[in-house]
């Protein structure tokens, strides 16, 4: 009983918290960004000086000795997915864990779709697909896959994106707009994602902790995989082993970003101690330029 008034209580904060954003930062954007599934013809109506020339009904226009056009409207029934990572690396964390950072991330996204009228489900996954709810529309749904995400344990450590998305891409039998959300410290998954990217629209939300970029110098520590256990003990005072860590990470984020532009899939790059906002906003800029 107490578990469960303790994830009311996270949701009620989490709902609060994402009002803002999404009523000012996502809301218009999301619309605009994000299409649903297609058109359907409204009307035919008088042509008005400027409107577009290659909406004429030219049989209409030749019947009626005047200009007429065919008049759409935007489908929406977009249907929205979540794919979390809740390995253990989640649970890494300055001020506040990667999982926490990912859960109000996708909060606010949720939020805005719902505000859009579309379908939101979610995938729980680890080194496999864990959870999985279908979409569906309304508030109460998807403060059910927020409560779900929240009081969620997970049944293994270890994280195995491909065969997590080749899963996901099996289940999923319409075309959907697919939040993948992890820190992507993960064996090679560009397969999977590549097949998901011709039929879905994929995007990438990494989350990751400002203390897994740089090593301070704090003498000797001994490092922990959340995943493995294994533990390595290393000396933090050592210039050179804190540039070459430096490097090392430099290096596997730019292999990640190459990835992704590769693939043709958005990636936004989150850090648990920043404003997530920050990183949203020029994220819909920059797809908008792109439409």
């Amino acid at each position: 009983m107490q578990r469960a008034k303790e994830v009311i209580k996270q949701v009620k904060r989490i709902e609060i918290s994402t009002k803002k954003q999404v009523e000012g930062l996502i809301t218009g954007n999301y619309h605009s960004v994000f299409k649903g599934q297609g058109i359907d013809f409204s009307e035919i109506r008088e042509y008005r000086a400027g409107d577009d020339v290659r909406a004429i009904d030219w049989k209409v226009t030749a019947r009626f000795n005047r200009p007429f056009i065919k008049e759409f409207i935007e489908e929406r029934n977009l249907h929205v997915y979540f794919a979390i990572d809740m390995s253990a690396s989640g649970s890494f964390g300055s001020n506040i864990t990667k999982k926490q950072k990912a859960i109000d991330i996708a909060a606010s996204l949720m939020f805005a779709a719902m505000e859009n009228n579309d379908n939101v489900g979610l995938f729980i996954f680890t080194e496999k697909i864990e959870k999985y709810i279908p979409a569906r529309k309304g508030k109460k749904h998807v403060l059910k896959l927020l409560s779900t995400l929240i009081s969620y344990e997970p049944v293994t450590k270890k994280t195995d994106i491909m065969n997590s998305m080749e899963a996901i891409a099996t289940l999923l039998k319409r075309r959907s707009l697919v939040f993948v959300v992890s820190d992507f410290y993960s064996d090679d998954f560009s397969q999977p994602l590549k097949v998901m990217r011709k039929r879905h629209d994929v995007v990438a939300l990494r989350v990751t902790d400002k203390r897994e970029q740089e090593l301070p110098d704090i003498g000797l520590i001994e490092l922990e995989d959340e995943e493995t256990g294994e533990q390595l003990l290393v000396d933090t005072s050592n210039e050179d082993f804190r540039i070459r860590y430096k490097e090392l990470v430099k290096e596997h984020d730019e292999s990640l970003k190459k990835l992704f532009r590769k693939m043709k899939i958005d990636m936004v790059d989150f850090v648990t101690d920043e404003p997530y906002e920050i990183a949203l906003k020029k994220f819909f800029r920059d797809r908008k330029v792109r439409r």
